[in-house]
């Protein structure tokens, strides 16, 4: 990584902090020094970035698995073939660019960052379920970034949801290359609004205005993911996770915890007003989505819709989902997506003193089992899976969304987000992953559950965007 990009962006981070201070305050360490991205954790929390870990081992909006409510049944969500997409392509002539894939911007080689958390040691041994076939990358190598727009363009999508995390964070710092890169290939980019600080509800609006100054305005618009509302109207659409949270959870036990990150529904309200009433003059709407099953609580806070992030809500439970927010007025979203498949934890279970709700470490989904992975024709079947999840995703989303019926038919809403891009800790990645046989004696003998194809989950994802996007065109 080139020492000129390092201290191009440690100032940047500097700029954002407000100054450079000669210590960090109470430990004695000396400040992010120019030339180095803040990369400690010591580092971090001076600079008022989050702790990395929380770029994904946050818990959702949503309940644990298996409590989202009761399955309708495999055919609950399915249309008849090729219905769907003709009613989408009809209403929406930017149908394209609302197939959008998560995006991860936080990947770093130098020194490592994401790939060696929980105790991982790159370049071999990531924090990963499977090897990329790039191998453990950069995000902001424009060669990476080059090879990501080619995959996500040649799978048809047309905009990228991009991991965000707040000014001055590296996932901020890294966005212009990124608008950069994917406007060349065509591609449109909207944000993923993390939760980088348990009380970022207080800047969400002014983070949104921000992303629409310094992302859209400055720039002309020339990357940012505008919805065509028709008319010559245009929409842009903002997405956050963990927004509808409930103050206290209780466990297994009847232990009661505070939730430290919980907004009440009003100051989210006071929020999205306040986004509203700033943009009212320059498009026709904001769609503001929250990661949330619960309806009224979403409404009450000002949000248009949910957009549920879990690859564990699963579509026989979408029906249902969707039925609640079209009775409240809400529109909603729902993923394509593989499944699941977490790395493998390493750490021994905790003993019940300690957690007495743990229940074992999470199993690839769909299924939940914890397939041999040393076994050839298990891995056949785990990809046979994936790829039946994706399918059965696509129909649903597409489905339900293009039902006259709901809320997103009345509001003429549409958004189909894939999950993911380059989630790798998930393993919920459509990036392609070195197929079985080219991994090494040590990958191997360290266990990663790479598929016999690397590139199935992608190539499947494309046959269906190719479906959808050409058949309303082959019918008229």
């Amino acid at each position: 990584m080139p020492r000129s990009r390092r201290a191009f962006l440690a100032g940047l981070a500097a700029a954002a902090a407000g100054a450079a201070l000669p210590t960090v305050p109470g430990l004695g360490l000396a400040a992010p020094r120019r030339g180095l991205l803040p990369r400690t954790p010591a580092e971090r929390a001076w600079l008022g970035l989050p702790d990395p870990a929380r770029h994904w081992r946050g818990a959702s909006s949503i309940a644990s698995p298996g409590t989202v409510g009761p399955s309708l049944g495999a055919g609950a969500t399915q249309a008849a073939p090729g219905t769907s997409a003709a009613t989408l392509a009809a209403r929406f002539p930017d149908l394209r660019r609302r197939f959008v894939f998560e995006y991860y911007p936080w990947y770093d080689t130098e020194p490592w960052f994401h790939w060696n958390d929980a105790d991982h040691t790159p370049p071999t041994d990531i924090t990963a379920s499977s090897m990329p076939r790039l191998g453990p990358y950069d995000t902001y190598d424009l060669r990476v970034l080059e090879q990501h727009a080619r995959w996500i363009a040649e799978a048809g999508a047309g905009a990228i949801n991009l991991s965000w995390w707040g000014r001055g964070d590296y996932t901020d710092l890294a966005v212009p290359r990124v608008l950069d890169v994917m406007r060349d290939h065509d591609i449109k980019v909207a944000f993923h609004m993390e939760p980088y600080r348990d009380d970022r509800s207080r800047s969400y609006a002014d983070d949104v205005l921000y992303l629409l100054r310094e992302y859209g305005d400055k720039r002309g618009w020339d990357a940012f993911l505008l919805l065509d509302e028709g008319g010559g109207r245009v929409a842009p659409v903002f997405k956050s996770f963990r927004t509808i949270l409930p103050s206290q959870v209780q466990d297994c036990v009847g232990r009661i915890f505070q939730v430290p990150d919980y907004t009440s529904d009003d100051d989210w309200r006071r929020q999205t007003d306040a986004v509203r009433e700033a943009t009212r003059r320059d498009f026709s709407r904001v769609w503001l989505l929250a990661d949330s099953l619960d309806v009224g609580r979403t409404g009450a806070a000002g949000f248009d819709g949910l957009a549920v992030y879990d690859n564990f809500v699963t579509p026989p439970q979408w029906t249902r989902i969707a039925q609640d927010a079209t009775d409240v007025g809400l529109v909603f979203s729902f993923n394509v997506n593989p499944g699941f498949d977490r790395y493998p934890d390493r750490q021994p279970p905790p003993p019940p003193e300690v957690d007495p709700c743990y229940g074992g470490p999470l199993g690839f989904e769909p299924g939940g089992a914890h397939p041999d992975w040393t076994d050839s024709a298990a891995r056949r079947a785990a990809q046979a899976s994936a790829l039946a999840r994706i399918g059965e995703s696509f129909e649903a989303t597409t489905g339900l969304q293009a039902r006259p019926t709901t809320s997103n038919g009345s509001r003429r809403f549409f958004l189909a987000y894939v999950n993911s891009f380059n989630e790798w800790h998930e393993g919920s990645q459509f990036e392609p992953a070195k197929d079985f046989a080219d991994l090494t004696a040590e990958e191997r003998r360290i266990g990663y559950h790479n598929p016999p194809d690397g590139q199935a989950r992608l190539r499947h994802l494309r046959a269906l965007l190719d479906e959808a996007l050409t058949l309303p065109e082959r019918v008229r």
